[in-house]
């Protein structure tokens, strides 16, 4: 009891600094007196005296927390803090339900970017600003998480990247410390997100937009203050600015830091993901683009370059945002993006999906068992990069890919049970678990998952929760040896 205790004033302190973040909408909400004033004032009062309160109570129980901790603590703080997040959208849209308000608070949180809201454009800025600052706040506490905290419980993106394997993003060549290694990702995820709003403003938003949009890329998580998302502004420019500002937040920004700390790019050069990553997602956007113009969905091939490259882009990093209805292109392509989303962003991003470093291990083992069943004395280890990849780190990535799958394949029949049909369930299991937000058929990019029951949402909410804790950190608090003494 006393260690569950010490959890619980970690995450006292937590949801106390999480209170505190709420000061930004609710400034934002005195000074353009939007009406919304109120609703962030009572949550901000509500989350800090929860969070005070806990921390009363279990202010005595301070000690040095182990592994089983960490993997509750993880566990708790990302299943609760959704639920000081929702409140601002429950007061203000008393019409939603508790489901649908976690949903779109565990969506923000997750960088997942499903929404259940419509009528975005008349919703306060403060309401808006606040969905925007949950995306860019899970959006770094994911790259804390998979870059600092996860690889201490031997687990998430990183667990593979040990002194057997090469990459950017060895232990020893980060900081010593984890405190210091999470501002340095602080620094360059903030700097990133400024030159972004720069950007987008340069690019023909208002600032409100930049601001927001800027929040909800740089975390891959497409939320939009508008309903028609990027179809609202119509623009290249704008297009082309989120195109490159997704591509770079799909990187590692463990890459990112080391670039940075180093003032070199010769840590891009090392990084064993990137190549394929932007390699994979360039040649989709040509080939679909050349595609759609020569079946003649499109009649100019510039103005399907275009829609292509920025829906490929926004899907295949996880984002979310659209353009235009792709779900209205032949079948296969809207698939294929789908596909894109389960592998290509980088580990230690805000992306999801099983990332492409596990991507590659298993292409390397899938090659080395072929080459066995033709030259069975043949020694052929398996090669990523400069290195070798141990046996142990190939056993992991596929008990990875296992539960990968059958998680997709159990919740897709869930839902299919709950009623849903196929498509839209299966979608929905692949956008959830990969925490990209848009699916196909009900909750495609026309729509929203508002249309789900409240049961089919609470199982869209556990699934973008599994996916983003990498399944293992969540999973094993479900198991009776995780609670033996």
């Amino acid at each position: 009891m006393n260690r569950l205790l010490a959890v619980v004033n970690v995450l006292a302190k937590m949801i106390l600094v999480f209170g505190l973040t709420m000061l930004i909408p609710l400034i934002l909400a005195i000074w353009i007196d939007d009406g919304a004033l109120w609703v962030f004032r009572e949550s901000f009062f509500v989350t800090i005296s929860c969070g005070f309160f806990l921390w009363l109570l279990t202010r005595r129980f301070k000690r040095e927390l182990q592994t089983r901790d960490g993997f509750l603590l993880v566990v708790l703080v990302w299943s609760m803090l959704p639920v000081f997040a929702m409140l601002p959208l429950l007061l203000y849209l008393p019409e939603l339900t508790i489901s649908m308000a976690y949903f779109e608070a565990v969506s923000g949180l997750t960088a997942t970017g499903g929404t259940v809201l419509t009528g975005l454009d008349h919703l306060p800025l403060s309401i808006n600003l606040w969905r925007g600052e949950m995306v860019w706040l899970g959006g770094m506490g994911l790259i804390v998480l998979a870059v600092a905290i996860l690889p201490l419980l031997g687990v998430g993106g990183r667990q593979m990247f040990k002194a057997e394997t090469p990459g950017p993003m060895k232990e020893n060549k980060l900081t010593p410390r984890i405190a210091e290694t999470a501002k340095g990702l602080w620094l360059v995820y903030a700097s990133l997100t400024l030159a972004c709003i720069v950007a987008y403003k340069w690019a023909g938003m208002s600032w409100f937009d930049a601001v927001m949009h800027a929040f909800t890329t740089l975390g891959l998580g497409g939320f939009s203050s508008h309903d028609a998302s990027y179809g609202y502004w119509d623009s290249p420019t704008i297009e082309f600015v989120a195109i490159v500002f997704m591509l770079i937040a799909g990187i590692n920004f463990a890459t990112h830091f080391l670039a940075w700390r180093a003032k070199s790019l010769t840590s891009y050069r090392f990084d064993p993901e990137i190549g394929w990553f932007i390699f994979i997602v360039l040649a989709s956007c040509v080939g679909f683009a050349f595609y759609l113009w020569f079946i003649e969905v499109y009649s100019d091939p510039l103005t399907a370059l275009r829609y292509a490259s920025f829906n490929i882009v926004s899907i295949a990093t996880t984002t979310g945002y659209s353009s235009t209805d792709y779900s209205l292109w032949p079948i296969f392509i809207p698939l294929w993006m789908l596909f894109l989303s389960g592998f290509c962003t980088s580990s230690g991003s805000t992306g999801g999906g099983i990332k492409m470093i596990r991507a590659r291990i298993l292409y390397q083992q899938v090659y080395r068992e072929m080459i066995n069943m033709m030259h069975p004395s043949a020694v052929t280890p398996a090669k990523l990069d400069r290195g070798v990849v141990s046996s142990r780190i190939i056993f992991a990535v596929l008990v990875f890919m296992f539960v990968y799958v059958a998680s997709i394949v159990i919740i897709t029949l869930i839902l299919t049970l709950s009623g849903l049909d196929v498509i839209t369930a299966f979608s929905a299991a692949v956008a959830c678990i990969n925490n990209l937000g848009p699916g196909l058929g009900q909750i495609g990019p026309a729509t929203t998952y508002a249309s789900l029951t409240d049961f089919q949402t609470w199982v869209c909410s556990f699934a973008m929760l599994l996916g983003r804790l990498e399944f293992f950190t969540l999973l094993v608090v479900f198991t009776p040896a995780f609670w033996r003494k």
